[in-house]
């Protein structure tokens, strides 16, 4: 895929790395950026038996350098970003890695005798370690959202509905500079105690549990920040509850070092909760990887003992949900680094309380 000689002829027709391509379908070079990537994933492409990459716009496509809205085509000899990957394809290719976003007209379109694996299992073990660009991207989206949730006290919470405040929030994220609001999560009262429960049209009312959380992109990178207020006066029991997500918090941070493996930090998050009584009410998980996407390796969680190293980026998310009274959950990104944890951002040590 090497691009055409600029002292000769362009022809209708060019031939980039052996197969012919009309004009109206250029491919443009893929850049590598922060070492050799392209070089580790065919080594990984060689180890796994796949012969071709395609991907679409995604974290792994961006990951490899991806800029534009068509195909990357990742082969043993080249890459480059087409409109049709099919031409790219090597003769007799017999394994192709996949991009799980891809659609499943666009799986159908590369109409290859192959067999079609997907791409993560090359291209998740590489993102896991950033290097400390992506580490300073994933902290200014990290900061951004915890500066938008660091105005809330100025903001006028009583009578608002949820959908209200999370648009709110959406637009005050826009404004910090992030270029993209991937989500934003607003609930009040017993919503609180729902994992996963997005803003609705409920009021919010003074003594509601309120819990809100912001994930957003910064040049690309993403990060999640997560927090917890009592609307005027805290429902009983619910500064108790929420120093123990704190404590989980530090906990967590104070075992995410390098060597650890990521089950032992769900593991101290998961101690912190079950020493205070509340074990049953902890959420199953105690964070996820963060970088290109919002959700990538390690999984905090017991079943994965993926080793931490330097390099790698977490959200670290304690949270109790105790059924049909409120919910608490804190957010913080933290980078692993050689000399330990570095928190990007930090939950306050006491539950804020809105007055407005």
């Amino acid at each position: 895929m090497t691009p055409p000689d600029p002292s000769q002829p362009s022809p209708d027709l060019r031939p980039v790395g052996g197969v012919r391509e009309e004009r109206t379908r250029p491919a443009v070079s893929v850049p590598v950026s922060g070492g050799d990537r392209l070089s580790a994933v065919r080594a990984g492409m060689a180890a796994d038996g796949i012969d071709a990459l395609v991907l679409r716009p995604s974290p792994d496509f961006r990951f490899l350098g991806g800029r534009g809205d068509g195909f990357l085509v990742v082969t043993m000899d080249g890459a480059a970003e087409t409109a049709d990957p099919r031409p790219y394809l090597p003769p007799g290719v017999r394994r192709v890695g996949v991009d799980p976003e891809m659609r499943v007209r666009e799986l159908f379109g590369l109409a290859v005798d192959a067999e079609l694996v997907p791409a993560a299992q090359v291209l998740a073990p590489l993102r896991l370690r950033k290097e400390p660009y992506e580490v300073a991207m994933v902290e200014r989206a990290a900061l951004a959202a915890e500066s938008v949730l660091a105005c809330a006290p100025e903001l006028s919470w009583f009578g608002a509905t949820e959908r209200a405040m999370a648009t709110r929030l959406r637009v005050l994220a826009l404004e910090a500079g992030c270029e993209e609001v991937l989500s934003v999560r607003v609930t009040a009262g017993p919503g609180t105690a729902a994992p996963g429960s997005s803003a609705s049209d409920r009021v919010i009312n003074p003594g509601d549990a309120l819990l809100v959380s912001l994930s957003a992109r910064w040049d690309g990178y993403c990060a999640e920040v997560a927090r917890v207020f009592a609307v005027a006066e805290p429902p009983e029991d619910y500064d108790a509850v929420y120093s123990v997500v704190v404590a989980a918090r530090h906990a967590g941070m104070a075992a995410a070092r390098p060597g650890v493996p990521a089950a032992a930090v769900a593991a101290a998050v998961a101690q912190a909760v079950d020493d205070s009584g509340y074990g049953r009410f902890a959420a199953p998980g105690a964070g996820r990887g963060v970088g290109l996407g919002a959700d990538e390796g390690p999984r905090l969680r017991a079943d994965d003992d993926t080793p931490l190293e330097a390099g790698m980026v977490l959200c670290l998310e304690p949270a109790i949900y105790v059924p049909d009274l409120f919910g608490a959950r804190v957010a913080d990104i933290v980078a692993c680094t050689e000399s330990g944890p570095r928190p990007l951002t930090t939950a306050p040590s006491s539950l804020p309380v809105l007055e407005r």
